[in-house]
């Protein structure tokens, strides 16, 4: 995110930065804690988004469960989806992969 606001000219956001970390940190930890081999993180920057990619071994789709302030744990994914402008989940020929678009700037 430094490297395209700083050497690409790239309008990001300082609350981006911290939504991305968040968004991230959130998708690699269910990674750690469901999927039971490799996975592969790609992020790129489309047009006003960057788009969090994130490829595991396990064919389980996650699902974002109903919010419940009493549950403890499991809240990753609805996080993901509260701070992304998509998401997408999707089947691959193993596995699935996880792609969140992060809005570089957040609308005002």
């Amino acid at each position: 995110m430094t490297e395209a606001r700083e050497h690409h000219g790239i309008a990001v956001a300082m609350s981006t930065v911290e939504i991305v970390q968040l968004a991230v940190s959130e998708l690699v930890t269910n990674v750690r804690k469901y999927a039971p081999g490799p996975a592969l993180l790609q992020m790129r920057i489309t047009g006003a988004l960057l788009q969090i990619e994130l490829w595991d071994s396990s064919p389980v789709l996650p699902a974002v469960k109903a919010p419940d302030p009493k549950r403890i744990g499991q809240h990753g994914l609805e996080i993901v989806t509260a701070l992304a402008h998509t998401l997408t989940v999707e089947p691959t020929s193993v596995g699935k992969r996880i792609t969140a678009g992060i809005l570089l700037t957040p609308a005002a």
